[in-house]
């Protein structure tokens, strides 16, 4: 099996999904909440691609795109390279704001390419290759490659979503 292909496939489905997430959206309806607490289609989109751009960044040996260009500031937010969402409160998931869908399809359309370029040249040997070793077990290539598109998947079918309560 080509690996490469199966994993470009994979990954270029979650651009797909945003897109299909956000289209047609204002930045007031990207920025609506289901629920006081619950994360925005903004910050879910924001979040996806700052968790992909981290992680494929450093398996380039590259900084991350956001903390290259004007990426933050087009969500309203600093440029801090280890902030992806994770954690975050109430208050800083409200605090991703674009002031629209292009902010969000710009970033997951440039960390796209970005994966794309790492993913080319993939073998299935590869995969098996030990990346992290603070889990136990350690972390390979291929889990941490899953790992990272199942998360992604998982965040733009909840902008889905929430589009739908929206827009229903």
């Amino acid at each position: 099996m080509d690996v490469a292909a199966l994993l470009t496939d994979l990954y270029g489905r979650v651009p797909h999904l945003v897109e299909d997430a956000v289209d047609g959206l204002s930045a007031d309806q990207l920025l609506a909440r289901p629920a006081p607490e619950a994360n925005t289609i903004a910050w879910l989109v924001w979040h996806l691609a700052r968790v992909q751009d981290q992680q494929f960044a450093d398996l380039l040996g590259r900084p991350q795109l956001y903390e290259s260009g004007d990426w933050a500031g087009r969500f309203g937010l600093e440029t801090d390279g280890s902030d992806n969402g994770y954690g975050h409160s109430t208050e800083q998931v409200g605090g991703v704001r674009p002031d629209g869908p292009g902010p969000l399809l710009d970033y997951v359309q440039a960390v796209d390419e970005q994966t794309k370029t790492y993913l080319e040249g993939l073998g299935p040997d590869d995969l098996d290759r030990v990346i992290d070793e603070h889990w136990d077990p350690p972390v390979t290539l291929g889990v941490r490659l899953v790992s990272v598109a199942d998360d992604c998947i998982q965040h733009a079918g909840q902008a889905a979503y929430i589009k739908g309560l929206l827009t229903s």
